[in-house]
């Protein structure tokens, strides 16, 4: 699986809603994109996951974390837009429970017993986690394969990142220096993904600015804890 930046995965992540709502939840609108309805339950996931994937407890979630978390929800609608017609072959098992591996080295409680408590502290259990973490790596190939092929890195960038940056980075270590040939591929791919996080910044804005979004609600609403109750 391919490395991107913090933000990028929790947008992404955001994205994939599993209703773990108490049924006497009433929900409401909290956002609309084209026409496309977000509801608080969907809000809600999306905060507790990111609260679960970062190892932060529900009781130290800020407004502006609930807001940041929204704003990624509406820029995953927009996404899903433009993969309408295009399938999504399902990511290896292994890939997936690497991928669940990291989230649970956060937690102290690695036990199963500990872990499944964990998540249920979270309103997740296994399989709710498995599908939005394999969801989370299609959608991450999806980007890539559309970004991807438009990068071209040349000699010279991968020569600058050498002696400007990994060479300093080695001195400050203490380490020995590294021949540029020995290192060249994995700077190519430092570089390749530098460019993808940015022209995937750029799309998100120029579909953000194509698209009429409304949030009919404060962006401090609480997210609904486990159980149905508000936080």
């Amino acid at each position: 699986m391919r490395k991107f930046p913090h933000f990028v995965l929790l947008l992404l992540l955001a994205g994939t809603t599993t209703r773990v709502l108490a049924a006497d939840v009433i929900d409401r609108i909290v956002a609309i994109v084209n026409g496309h309805v977000i509801l608080q339950s969907d809000w809600d996931d999306a905060v507790r996951f990111e609260a679960l994937v970062d190892g932060r407890p529900l009781d130290q979630l800020t407004d502006l974390d609930r807001r940041a978390a929204l704003d990624r929800l509406i820029d995953q609608e927009l996404l899903r837009e433009q993969a309408q017609g295009v399938e999504s072959p399902l990511p290896p098992a292994e890939e997936v429970k690497q991928r669940i591996q990291k989230i649970q080295s956060q937690y102290a409680a690695t036990s199963t017993g500990g872990w499944q408590a964990a998540l249920a502290g979270y309103g997740f259990d296994e399989k709710q986690l498995e599908a939005r973490v394999a969801h989370d790596i299609a959608v991450l190939r999806q980007v890539e394969a559309r970004l991807r092929p438009s990068i071209q890195i040349d000699p010279v960038s991968i020569e600058s990142y050498y002696r400007d940056k990994l060479l300093p980075q080695l001195r400050r270590a203490g380490a020995q220096d590294v021949p540029l040939a020995q290192v060249a591929g994995k700077i190519r791919e430092i570089l390749t993904q530098e460019k993808v996080n940015q022209l995937f910044s750029s799309w998100l804005q120029s579909l953000r600015a194509g698209s009429k979004i409304r949030t009919p609600v404060a962006a401090s609403s609480p997210p609904t804890l486990p159980g149905g109750q508000g936080q």
